[in-house]
């Protein structure tokens, strides 16, 4: 009797932990987005002003989101480098939080133009993608 009741107690401990492993695991929760997939994209524009050269028109930059509210600043034109730029929100618009560039999105007047100073050049263009 005694045996019976040690097997029988032993196999109910058992078969949660069985259990538990035969369930499929879970997704992990979806992230919520931040400033960085509000920007995240492909914009076309022109460089209006570069102190160590002059204009150029039809420049793409790539906005890439690396972490939390924070972008890569990738570009077609050598003048502008690689850059990583954290952001902030203030009032209607997003902005580098820190850092030498600039970066300025409004995103209530508009929401697909992205203008940036980088390596003393300036930027301005819209969303293409």
């Amino acid at each position: 009797m005694l045996r019976t009741l040690v097997a029988a107690t032993s196999l109910s401990l058992l078969l949660p932990a069985g259990a538990a492993l035969a369930e499929p695991p879970k997704a992990a929760p979806a992230r919520k987005a931040d400033l960085a997939d509000r920007v995240a994209g492909t914009y076309k524009g022109d460089v209006a002003s570069d102190a160590r050269g002059s204009s150029r028109s039809n420049v793409t930059i790539t906005v890439t989101r690396t972490g939390p509210n924070k972008v890569e600043i990738k570009s077609d034109y050598s003048r502008i480098p690689t850059v990583t730029i954290p952001l902030e929100k203030a009032m209607d618009a997003i902005l580098a939080a820190s850092g030498p560039s600039v970066f300025l999105l409004d995103t209530v007047r508009s929401p697909d133009r992205l203008d940036l100073t980088i390596d003393d050049a300036s930027w301005s263009g819209t969303r293409v993608k």
